[in-house]
């Protein structure tokens, strides 16, 4: 029996503008299981973003509650919450975010400049992230030498330089051909299938929705349909 890694509970999520109450989803209630890939699909405006952005701790719901290894996320300090997310969190985002003044390798090393590893383990680490995603023999260039797909590569081994036990990816080849994106989704695919990170994509096109296990579709704030696993 799979084990969950997120649970969602009657999770909602408003916005006050003026006199105004906004509701951008209500009641939500999923179960994400340790090693599932999801894509998460809808039409603008839908909540997918703003869900993401539940799950990763960026943003607080208006009621309800996320449960991550069965221990509640939603109600703790600014400061258990950062160090949460630097220690089980991975972002993924469609454009990069990459630091231009800095190699891909001082990139990626980014988020362990937060840890306590010394120097020596910390470059072994970003080796190793590149090597996962095929792009060390780029660990030199800076974002301006690499192409949009080389990009995303150094932004997945960011994101996965700390060994984090999910993946929030934000519309992760929305900029990018499809020969290139289709060569990130399998980089995806790879590090849920043999390195078993738990992923959670956010994404408008349904040829990257294929690559994951699970397809949920989320319009008007609820999820309208839950595909089959896939095969």
């Amino acid at each position: 029996m799979a084990e969950a890694l997120y649970q969602l509970n009657n999770l909602s999520k408003r916005y006050t503008r003026g006199k105004e109450s906004i509701t951008i989803f209500s009641d939500l209630t999923m179960t994400i299981d340790k090693g599932d890939f999801i894509a998460i699909m809808g039409p603008s405006g839908s909540g997918k973003t703003t869900l993401l952005n539940q799950l990763g701790g960026i943003d607080s719901s208006s009621s309800g509650e996320v449960l991550f290894e069965g221990s509640r996320i939603d109600n703790l300090s600014q400061s258990r919450l950062a160090k949460w997310r630097a220690a089980n969190v991975g972002f993924i985002f469609q454009f990069y975010n990459l630091m231009p003044t800095l190699t891909a390798a001082q990139n990626v090393e980014l988020p362990l400049l937060l840890t306590n590893l010394s120097g020596k383990e910390r470059k072994r680490r970003v080796a190793t992230a590149l090597g996962i995603v095929k792009i060390a023999d780029r660990s030199g260039h800076r974002p301006r030498q690499l192409s949009g797909g080389q990009q995303q590569r150094v932004a997945i081994a960011r994101a996965i330089v700390a060994d984090p036990k999910v993946l929030l990816c934000d519309e992760p080849t929305g900029d990018l051909d499809r020969t290139t994106a289709d060569e990130v989704l399998q980089t995806l695919q790879l590090l849920n299938n043999e390195l078993g990170k738990t992923i959670v994509m956010v994404t408008h096109d349904p040829s990257a929705a294929k690559y994951a296990r699970r397809e949920l579709h989320l319009d008007k704030g609820r999820f309208l349909e839950a595909e089959a696993e896939l095969a």
